[in-house]
């Protein structure tokens, strides 16, 4: 199975083709250009780096959200419209999911915190043991102090990764006291490579979905959208 995933949840942009178990192309894009302009040449260069055409492709996967909202459309409408060019079926990776896959080796809590601004991050917490990688909490936007509380509830170090630790690494060290550790740069941000091998792990569990039902998953509203509801509701 040839899939071909993207990642464009975040300020980083990422593609990955993996041919059964084996990655043979990654492209990791940490950089202030817009995902619309970076993406589709770097799935040009994916494809053209690996010989590969776009017809040997047999799955396509994709950072399906929680994240910025304009990255998501992006990458959700690229992946519907090459799935849908091509007739191949579909798979939506959490984007939390994917951070926490990032960890290896190791066993214990992983909080993955990606920053939702005003104070808030989107998270969910993991407990990793052996190769697997539980979920422990619903996936939310929370306020950073309300989470170091419940995080402080389960009396264990909690290792952090996400592009929230730029933000928010020191009000958790504060409010965590010495449980608190934080993921090196080189593993703290989404890969696409990690999106490739659930997206595989999925359709292989038959968890595949058609190009049509593919939408973004968004933990709230826009900022746009919450304006037009409080105006909506003052009219």
């Amino acid at each position: 199975m040839k899939v071909l995933a993207i990642d464009s949840s975040s300020v980083v942009a990422g593609v990955a083709i993996l041919d059964g178990e084996q990655l043979v192309y990654e492209a990791y894009h940490h950089h202030k250009r817009n995902h619309s302009e970076i993406l589709m040449p770097l799935i040009e260069e994916a494809l053209l780096s690996c010989e590969m055409h776009p017809q040997d492709l047999d799955l396509f996967a994709v950072a399906g959200g929680p994240g910025s909202f304009t990255g998501l459309r992006i990458g959700v409408s690229i992946i519907k419209g090459l799935a849908q060019a091509l007739e191949r079926p579909v798979v939506s990776v959490p984007t939390l999911d994917a951070l926490a896959w990032n960890i290896v080796g190791m066993e214990g809590l992983i909080c993955p915190i990606m920053d939702a601004r005003r104070d808030q991050v989107y998270t969910s917490l993991y407990r990793r043991e052996g190769e697997e990688c539980t979920r422990l909490m619903p996936y939310s936007a929370l306020p950073v102090g309300q989470l170091a509380k419940q995080l402080a509830a389960y009396r264990q170090p909690v290792l952090f990764l996400g592009d929230g630790l730029k933000a928010y690494q020191a009000k958790l060290t504060e409010l965590l006291k010495g449980s608190a550790s934080f993921a090196p740069a080189y593993l703290a941000c989404q890969r696409a490579s990690v999106i490739a091998w659930l997206g595989r792990r999925q359709a292989l569990a038959g968890n595949t979905i058609h190009y049509r039902d593919l939408t973004p998953f968004y933990l709230r509203q826009s900022q746009a959208e919450q304006k037009r509801k409080q105006q909506a509701e003052k009219s």
